[in-house]
C-alpha cells in the first residue's frame, strides 16, 4: 500500500496523463474526482470557466483511498487551469478536505504559454500548511519533461527529509 497519494481532475484528459506518469514514477496511489456534472463539450468548456471564475463547486461524488487523507506521508493534488484558476472540481476537494492533508504537492496542467503559478497560491487558502512542491505543466511544451522530472526530484528529496 503505497504511502503517496495523487488526486486529480482531468476534462480533456491532459491532467490525467501527467499524474498518471507521476504516478508510476513515485509508486503512487491514484484518484480521480467527480462532481457528476457534464463538462463535455464546447458548453461543458464554457460552465467550466465560469465556474473557475466565479469559484463555485458542486458536491463531489464520495471518494475512496486506501487509508485515511491524513495518513498519507504526501497528498499530491492535480488540476487543469481554468480562467487563470484551479478547476472548481479540485477546488471542491480542497475546500472539503484540505485541511486534513499533512503535506500536499499540486501539479496544474495549463492551455497557455503563462506558468500560471497564481493556482498554487489559490489551492494553499484550503491547505493549512501550503505546498511542499509544485509544477506547472503544458502538454506539448518545450521543457515539459525537465519540469515534470524537476517536481519529481522535489518531492523526492522532500520524502527523503521527512
Amino acid at each position: 500500500m503505497s504511502d503517496i497519494l495523487c488526486i486529480y481532475y482531468s476534462r480533456t484528459g491532459n491532467t490525467k496523463k501527467a499524474v498518471e506518469k507521476i504516478a508510476r514514477e513515485l509508486g503512487a496511489e491514484v484518484l480521480e474526482l467527480r462532481d457528476g456534472v457534464d463538462r463535455s463539450g464546447w458548453r461543458g468548456f464554457l460552465r467550466s470557466g465560469l465556474e473557475a471564475m466565479r469559484r463555485t463547486t458542486h458536491p463531489l461524488k464520495p471518494i475512496e483511498t486506501q487509508r485515511p487523507l491524513k495518513d498519507y506521508r504526501l497528498v499530491i493534488v492535480a488540476t487543469p487551469v481554468w480562467a487563470g484558476r484551479c478547476s472548481s472540481v479540485v477546488r471542491a476537494f480542497l475546500k472539503e478536505y484540505g485541511n486534513t492533508l499533512p503535506d500536499a504537492a499540486y501539479v496544474v496542467t495549463r492551455g497557455s504559454e503563462e506558468k500560471s503559478e497564481e493556482v498554487y497560491e489559490q489551492m494553499d487558502r484550503y491547505v493549512p500548511g501550503g505546498h511542499v512542491a509544485a509544477a506547472s505543466l503544458r502538454v506539448g511544451a518545450v521543457g515539459y519533461a525537465f519540469w515534470r522530472e524537476e517536481f519529481l526530484r522535489q518531492v523526492r528529496d522532500f520524502l527523503e527529509q521527512k
